[in-house]
């Protein structure tokens, strides 16, 4: 398979206006498995003080945090979504996102890109971020 290129995609001024500005992060695909990538960001940021919200199929929570089963579940404003899903799944998170109405930015992990889903929550007026890490992009802006 192919990967796309991200030409949608928020730079570094962005991403530290995003940091500035984001409370709270739900977290699609965030597993309990504390050796998945999805896990050990989401600790992170929560360690960093950061408000995750987990969107998962199963559990009743992880990190002591309530898991929801789909984004529209979430009842209070959330400022990102932080994507550990497939590529062929932006669409529909995209289209979730829109339909919220409160979602900021939509941010699609490393490995992670779809150029129509990230144009269309840029054209609904957040900011787009692909095949970037939280965590990493977080650690860097703090000098770590």
């Amino acid at each position: 398979m192919e990967c796309e290129f991200p030409s949608v995609n928020s730079n570094k001024q962005e991403i530290e206006k995003i940091f500035g500005e984001v409370k709270t992060i739900a977290i699609l695909g965030l597993s309990p498995n504390p050796e998945k990538p999805s896990h050990r960001v989401a600790k992170y940021l929560q360690a960093e003080g950061f408000k995750i919200v987990p969107v998962y199929p199963k559990e009743e929570t992880i990190l002591g945090e309530k898991v929801y089963r789909s984004l529209a579940e979430i009842p209070f404003p959330v400022d990102m979504v932080d994507i550990f899903r497939a590529a062929k799944a932006l669409d529909a998170v995209a289209d979730a996102c829109i339909a919220r109405g409160d979602v900021k930015v939509f941010w699609a992990q490393l490995g992670i890109v779809n150029n129509t889903a990230a144009q269309r929550a840029k054209d609904a007026g957040m900011k787009a971020v692909q095949n970037m890490c939280t965590m990493i992009e977080y650690a860097a802006l703090k000098g770590e």
